[in-house]
């Protein structure tokens, strides 16, 4: 197999600069529209796809990102690897505005959103207590001390519905729990990425102290975008310098992500939902 890298640009990142052949395509999914149309390419010889997560002109809001719609599509294009760049809010004196993140743990307080490709007719669980690839996580971190940047590698993601930032007593509460950064958008895709067997990578970047700081007082909205603007050719620098890092000859994952289905399934052969089957094909296709 060969690789191909999904990467979903957050907040501020809207396109990847430098990619050969570079075209806007379609893809369909049976899970809906995907946030935008699909930026594919190549960079350093590597087959690309780059959907920016809210859509062109930031359109979406965290809770109505078409989660399920994005990975299906990066998985029917043929993704096997998918890097996640984010917008977060720092719960630690030591990630200042500015920094990059590479998260390994997140806890989920969203509320509203799809959680799972699979459901009645088709029952599956599949494992997310490591719910990153360490492997894919190593190299995104390498690929941006490569670029000059500061990052901190393994932290705790702490994921809330928004749209909203938080109060004061919640961001007190949650770093009370251990989180390190909060945002609103990587658990989902987390959750879904394992469940369509993609190995899965998620940067963070600090734009502010999440209002637990008596120094520096309640999230100001300008002052994130500002950082946003400054941090985003930053994540294009360290996106444009991992195709080099991985190999184009795809080798089983060593942490199993490209496995997590193997044994999820629960429903019996006969059991199973035609109808919810044909919506799997490109998620799960490799066990149905």
């Amino acid at each position: 197999m060969q690789t191909m890298l999904g990467v979903i640009g957050g907040s501020g990142v809207y396109q990847i600069d430098g990619l050969e052949g570079a075209s806007w395509v379609k893809v369909a999914t049976p899970w809906g529209k995907p946030s935008d149309e699909v930026l594919v390419g190549r960079l350093s010889g590597l087959p690309i796809a780059f959907l920016p997560r809210h859509g062109r002109g930031h359109v979406h809001d965290p809770a109505n990102v078409p989660y399920r719609a994005n990975i299906d599509a990066l998985k029917r294009l043929g993704c096997t690897d998918l890097v996640a760049v984010s917008a977060v809010g720092s719960l630690r004196e030591d990630y200042a505005p500015g920094d990059f993140v590479i998260v390994d743990q997140f806890i989920d307080r969203t509320r509203q959103r799809p959680m799972s490709f699979f459901g009645p007719g088709c029952v599956a669980h599949v494992s997310l207590a490591d719910p990153t690839c360490p492997r894919l996580g190593a190299l995104a971190a390498e690929a941006g001390r490569a670029e000059g940047l500061t990052i901190h590698q393994g932290a705790t993601y702490l994921s809330m519905e928004g749209p909203q930032f938080s109060t004061r007593a919640e961001s007190r509460m949650y770093q009370s729990w251990g989180a390190d950064v909060i945002g609103m958008t990587g658990m989902s895709e987390a959750r879904l990425s394992r469940e369509a067997e993609l190995c899965y990578a998620s940067v963070a970047m600090v734009t502010d102290y999440d209002c637990w700081h008596d120094d520096h007082g309640a999230v100001d909205v300008a002052q994130v975008i500002a950082v946003v603007h400054a941090n985003a050719a930053a994540a294009r620098g360290l996106v444009a310098r991992l195709p080099a890092l991985l190999d184009p000859d795809r080798e089983p994952c060593p942490h199993s992500c490209d496995r997590a289905l193997t044994h999820a399934i629960m429903t019996a052969p006969d059991k199973r939902d035609p109808d919810l089957l044909a919506r799997l094909d490109a998620v799960a296709g490799r066990v149905l």
